[in-house]
């Protein structure tokens, strides 16, 4: 199925097949160069079928192969089939924007931009239950591994070239690009000033080429300074930029549309606001779970789905701030591991004070429990190595924990491997801080941010594009030394003083809010008990044989209890997996 973008005409429908009928291509995602790409082909127009990148893609790959990928600015995954040497290309794009699923046996190889179009072909689903898990520990199954034992995902910046001609037939992949890694330990980097220049210049190229589009395009508008410097950018090449916010109407804690607000008054946008309650968001619960096709616990993918399904009414395509947080140092954890690298005297202090930490009630429902959740965490985190403490902070359920719910027998060889796989860039001792956002941009950009968004913009027929995933945007960004990024005062640093004389004053020296949907309020009233006594119940779980039903019956009673915890975020992690096993037919 199509997304109809650039060429909307039946002249692009897919597969396309070129003139000769030898190649036949499918592909998903924008080539954003693709004009630029098809004046260097020097083919006359009148060769031409269509309008669009798809048959663009084709004829650059007919003309130089594999070689093409390294000229190509966009995002993708596409497969292209030469009938006459019986060889199959696939490709994925540098960050992993767009999903590329592989199946792979003795027989056969089978790919698709979801699971469900690979299970479609009656395949063996084994649990994986490592990636079972590691779902436990982070809400989500780190890449490149899925739900299922034999189903992955093409690792970004990576191909597959298939040659059934041979007498040996052949599946070979290879690595086209990674980004540069120790590029930021450059002797010369550029000074401050020049280099906040150099990624504005570089953010606003990335903005202009995401614009092309032939249908509707807006901008998301969080009112965080991701989002709203692409607006301001994006706002020079538009007349009236339509702009889209979220707002929630049970929860002010978590509104941030006052400041969206005034960013769309500066430049001037066609700006809408939709305001959420909490009973449209539990309204909009079952059809977000039906849709996932393994399991996923990131709650926020709820807003996500919904914002993605009132923008589709005035829009087919919108920029987002995604990838902004990892690239340059914009969350509270990386905050946190500044402080734990320097080992101050206020990290020794909160380190000190660890046996009180563990005794105050701890939760994210209040600013107290809060507070000492996050003061426990970062005492823990402080007693821990280099790569110990990041796994720990990446996790939402730590692994002694998990290992509490876990009842089945998993490989503790393989679980290692992976997690060695995942820390393979930060040193045990010493090192750069750009290694933690490496790490991110592998870890938590594809497992979560980036697969979210994907999923529930595509899930209501919106195509969302990420300007500050612009490689050459990225490769800058981490050739620069981490004082650039972040201080003991200030995360994304860079970013906020380039774009002061962007935005509004006010959207500055603000706590970074985030957004959680009110799990441990729905657990103790909206949830029906019907629900739990379903999918927990004795019988259900024992004939399951994955979890301990004892330790189930415990997180059930803790969240009525004074003292929840991340008790809420724990049910709705094995909620989400339960109503998936169920839908699965297990």
């Amino acid at each position: 199925t199509r997304l109809s973008v650039i060429d909307t005409s039946n002249a692009a429908a897919q597969p396309f097949t070129d003139s000769s009928g030898r190649y036949t291509i499918v592909f998903n995602g924008e080539i954003y160069n693709f004009q630029e790409i098809k004046t260097s082909l020097n083919i006359p127009s009148d060769h031409y079928q269509s309008s669009g990148d798809t048959e663009v893609l084709l004829y650059a790959y007919i003309r130089w192969g594999a070689a093409i990928l390294q000229k190509l600015n966009g995002f993708f995954a596409f497969a292209i089939y030469d009938n006459q040497e019986e060889s199959l290309f696939i490709a994925r794009d540098r960050m992993g924007i767009k999903p590329l699923l592989v199946y792979q046996d003795e027989e056969k190889l089978i790919f698709g931009s979801e699971i469900k179009a690979l299970l479609a072909f009656d395949l063996p689903c084994n649990l994986d239950k490592v990636s079972l898990f590691n779902y436990l520990e982070f809400n989500y199954i780190p890449p490149p591994h899925s739900i299922f034992e034999k189903i992955h995902t093409l690792r970004p910046g990576n191909y597959i070239l298939i040659r059934l001609k041979e007498k040996e037939k052949q599946v070979l992949q290879k690595t086209w690009y990674t980004i540069p890694f120790n590029a930021w330990l450059q002797k010369n980097p550029p000074s401050y000033k020049d280099a906040q220049k150099k990624l504005l210049q570089l953010l606003d190229d990335s903005v202009r080429l995401r614009l092309v589009s032939d249908v509707p395009l807006g901008a998301f508008l969080s009112g965080g300074i991701d989002s709203s410097v692409i607006v301001a950018l994006a706002s020079q090449y538009t007349k009236k930029l339509n702009t889209f916010s979220i707002g929630f109407e049970d929860q002010p804690h978590f509104d941030e549309t006052r400041y969206a607000e005034l960013v769309a008054e500066k430049y001037q946008t066609n700006h809408t606001v939709f305001r959420l309650t909490n009973e449209e968001l539990f309204a909009n619960l079952q059809s977000v779970l039906d849709y996932m096709d393994e399991p996923f616990a990131d709650s926020s993918a709820l807003a996500v789905n919904i914002l993605s399904m009132h923008t589709r009414k005035y829009a087919t395509v919108a920029l987002s701030g995604d990838g902004g947080d990892e690239l340059l140092a914009g969350y509270n954890k990386h905050a946190a591991e500044f402080r734990a690298r320097q080992k101050g005297f206020l990290a020794g202090l909160v380190k000190l004070g660890s046996p009180l930490w563990r005794m105050m009630p701890k939760g994210r429902h209040s600013k107290s429990s809060n507070l000492a959740r996050q003061l426990d965490r970062f005492a823990k985190g402080m007693k821990a190595g280099n790569k110990e403490r990041y796994w720990q902070w990446a996790q939402w359920l730590s692994t002694e924990k998990s290992l509490q719910y876990m009842a089945a027998d998993f490989d503790q060889t393989e679980y290692q491997k992976r997690k060695e796989d995942v820390l393979r860039f930060i040193s045990a001792k010493g090192g750069n801080f750009n290694e933690v956002l490496y790490t991110d941009m592998q870890l938590v950009l594809q497992g979560d941010m980036l697969k979210k968004v994907d999923s529930m913009s595509m899930c209501q027929s919106l195509e969302v594009r990420t300007p500050f995933l612009d490689h050459n945007l990225v490769e800058f960004a981490f050739s620069l030394p981490t004082s650039y990024k972040i201080n003991s005062k200030m995360k994304k640093r860079i970013l906020q003083d380039a774009s002061r004389s962007l935005l509004p004053k006010e959207l500055y020296n603000r706590p970074k809010q985030g957004f959680e949907i009110p799990l441990l309020q729905w657990f103790r009233t909206d949830m029906h008990q019907a629900t739990f006594k379903e999918l927990f119940g004795r019988d259900f779980i024992e004939h399951q044989g994955l979890f301990h039903f004892e330790s189930l019956q415990n997180l059930l009673q803790k969240i009525h209890s004074p003292n929840p915890e991340d008790a809420a975020i724990t049910l709705w992690k094995l909620l989400v997996f339960q109503n998936w096993w169920k839908k699965s037919g297990y």
